[in-house]
């Protein structure tokens, strides 16, 4: 539901709230309550007009203070679990925020900032009216330093999620291996809340079968995470007893390998892919079960996004992209045009764009550059193959060489490893120019994954 004159999420929750419920592994509120009662404890009244950091040690929470405060907050700046704590003041000064939420007041408590707690649901009447569209706040992950801030509308990141309408996925209950205070938990999030459904929520550091476990229980119908989340799914054998309806993968590239074994374990699932970031928003998804996108997706206005490509990198323009950096010294966001250049690299073959990897993300080889997630996208094809990482490694004699480090599938026997690595090598160099061949293969236990679900890339 999409009233034109909503500034506030709970205005889109609509009248039919009766069994809807948002859950984690401890408790399971209902809409009804949500609306009626209030999460927030303390100074709480005094929060109208402020700008508040959301700082709660676990996502249920958040998601009340997410609902209750907007259309009442001036501003709220999400700040996720893993953020390093050098960084806050520094985010707290660029973000001017002058008021904190919080369960951990003896973190965040910086003796000049109006401080209130947060609760489940506290038996008092919420009584806010919405004063004006709350800017809603997120962070880059900032693996390169200190996040960016990026400043949303609450119409820009529902763009989306109104365009499908809710009838597109009728009483459907919602999760994502996502933490909802990144942007792709947070469009979950919102799709669960907006269009009339549920959602069971993630906990940090939980096994995947116990995670699995509660999916079940709860009902899961659709689920989103990134290629490294489904992978981990996938590998650990949880996913036997699990039918969800609706599969999603974004935040990193969904190749050919991936998409092909999450249909095999899902056969009745809806597969399928979508590309967003957090400064150019929801993009576009693709439904065709096709690595990469349709060719004819770029240059032509669709539902107000536009895309093109510049040198190989994929730009968007759209009324669902973030509208600023948040801070004095930030950088502009988009051209002067508009279009908000993404990073993300493409190449066009045939009638049909591929992502080949991200700009930052280009590895030195012996001053040729790579991209390692086409080097990883020819592994991954391999049928005893169940995730690979490239990076490369010094060499005293090239300067540089590619490694590529390999999770196969279970079950696979010590004397058969020779032979995976003749026949992974035999593939690269049927798909791959000489220098992009990985002159090492490690064959590993795992490969770590950072806390938005991306696969660590580190080069030695």
């Amino acid at each position: 539901m999409s009233p034109p004159e909503a500034f506030a999420l709970r205005e889109y929750l609509g009248p039919e709230l009766k069994g809807r419920t948002i859950s984690d592994a401890r408790y399971s509120v209902s809409l009804t309550d949500i609306l009626r009662h209030s999460c927030l404890i303390g100074r709480s009244r005094e929060l109208s007009g402020r700008s508040v950091l959301l700082a709660m040690s676990g996502q249920l929470q958040s998601a009340l203070a997410m609902i209750e405060l907007d259309g009442v907050a001036r501003r709220m700046l999400l700040c996720p679990p893993d953020l390093d704590p050098d960084h806050i003041q520094a985010l707290l000064e660029a973000a001017e925020i002058d008021a904190i939420v919080t369960d951990r007041p003896d973190r965040y408590d910086t003796g000049i900032h109006l401080v209130a707690g947060v609760g489940v649901t506290e038996r008092r009447a919420m009584g806010w009216r919405t004063e004006r569209a709350t800017e809603w706040l997120m962070l880059t992950s900032g693996t390169a330093g200190l996040p960016k801030i990026v400043g949303h509308t609450l119409d820009g990141l529902a763009g989306a999620i109104v365009a499908d309408g809710p009838a597109r996925h009728p009483n459907a209950t919602w999760a994502t291996f996502y933490d909802i205070r990144r942007y792709g938990g947070l469009q979950i999030f919102l799709r669960a809340v907006i269009g009339g459904g549920s959602m069971v929520l993630s906990e940090p550091g939980e096994a995947i079968a116990d995670h699995v476990a509660r999916l079940r229980a709860g009902g899961v119908t659709h689920i989103s995470g990134t290629p490294s989340h489904w992978r981990k799914l996938l590998m650990s054998g949880a996913a036997e007893n699990f039918s969800p309806r609706y599969v999603r993968l974004s935040g990193e590239i969904a190749d050919q390998a991936v998409l092909d074994a999450l249909a095999r374990a899902f056969p009745h699932a809806s597969i399928g892919h979508a590309y967003a970031s957090t400064e150019a928003g929801v993009g576009f998804a693709v439904d065709d079960g096709r690595e990469g996108f349709p060719a004819d997706l770029v240059g032509r206005n669709r539902d107000g996004v536009e895309m093109k490509v510049v040198d190989g990198s994929l730009r968007i323009r759209s009324r669902r992209a973030a509208h600023a950096y948040i801070g004095a010294a930030a950088p502009p966001l988009a051209d002067a045009e508009g279009f908000v250049d993404t990073g993300d690299m493409v190449e066009l073959r045939g009638e049909r764009y591929y992502f080949i990897g991200r700009r930052g993300g280009i590895i030195n080889i012996g001053g040729l550059k790579v991209h390692p997630e086409e080097i990883e996208a020819v592994i991954n094809r391999h049928e005893s193959v169940r995730m690979s990482r490239a990076r490369s490694r010094k060499s005293p004699i090239t300067g540089a060489i590619v490694v590529a480090d390999i999770v196969l599938a279970d079950g696979i026997d010590a004397d058969r490893r020779e032979t995976i690595r003749t026949e992974i090598l035999a593939r690269c160099k049927d798909s791959l120019a000489a220098y992009k061949v990985p002159a090492v293969i490690r064959f590993v236990d795992r490969l770590d994954v950072t806390a938005a679900g991306k696969l660590v890339r580190t080069d030695a």
